[in-house]
């Protein structure tokens, strides 16, 4: 359930060091940004922020992009960072469609996919985040070497993935339909919010990497 009507959303995401105010001006400029050459991974659709902000911290020689839509969620994302020091982690409040806008072609090392809106009716499958549609927005600004990591409970939002992804022409190197078994995937694993809850309910977890 997303969140709604945060009072003072708007002021908090303002005065952030960490969000990124008209992004599209940076495009092919994110070094510079971040002050360094290291490897540039995003999260398209990162809640509340426990997990890239988890990856931020352990990682100090990677810069991290979280984005998100709402406001009203990236508030708590922006709560999580309010007192720490990770100049290697930035925001952007925008929609996942207008990615091609805010970086430039080979800009991106990973790309992350975590629990993302499942879209459940056919008429709104383009707007599935391993839709076709989205994997050719993704070619335009990953490297070539690049890979994306996509997690979610929902079994039906996987199966269409795992059959879209190889139309599109990437590869899926590797999967899985219960990540907390899989001894190779799990290793260095990462939970969201979501996958925390989900976990404690029993509910297993995919994951998929998928390359060119």
């Amino acid at each position: 359930m997303r969140l709604r009507n945060v009072k003072g959303s708007t002021e908090t995401i303002e005065d952030s060091q960490y969000v990124v105010k008209n992004p599209e001006t940076n495009k092919g400029r994110w070094e510079q940004i971040f002050g360094n050459h290291s490897p540039i991974h995003i999260e398209i659709g990162m809640g509340k922020g426990k997990f890239i902000t988890t990856l931020a911290y352990n990682n100090p020689d990677i810069n991290y992009i979280g984005i998100e839509k709402y406001s009203s969620v990236l508030v708590r994302a922006i709560d999580k960072v309010k007192d720490m020091e990770l100049p290697n982690l930035r925001f952007i409040r925008m929609d996942a469609e207008e990615i091609e806008q805010v970086f430039q072609k080979n800009e991106i090392d990973k790309i992350f996919l975590n629990f993302s809106d499942p879209w459940p009716k056919d008429r709104h499958a383009k707007r599935r985040l391993t839709s076709n549609a989205f994997f050719n927005r993704y070619d335009k600004i990953l490297k070539k070497e690049g890979s994306i990591e996509f997690k979610t409970d929902n079994k039906s939002l996987f199966d269409f993935s795992m059959e879209e992804i190889p139309n599109a022409g990437w590869n899926i190197i590797s999967h899985t339909y219960d990540l907390h078994k899989d001894k190779v995937l799990s290793e260095g694993n990462v939970m969201t919010e979501y996958e925390e809850k989900f976990s404690k309910q029993g509910v297993p977890i995919n994951k998929l990497i998928a390359k060119r």
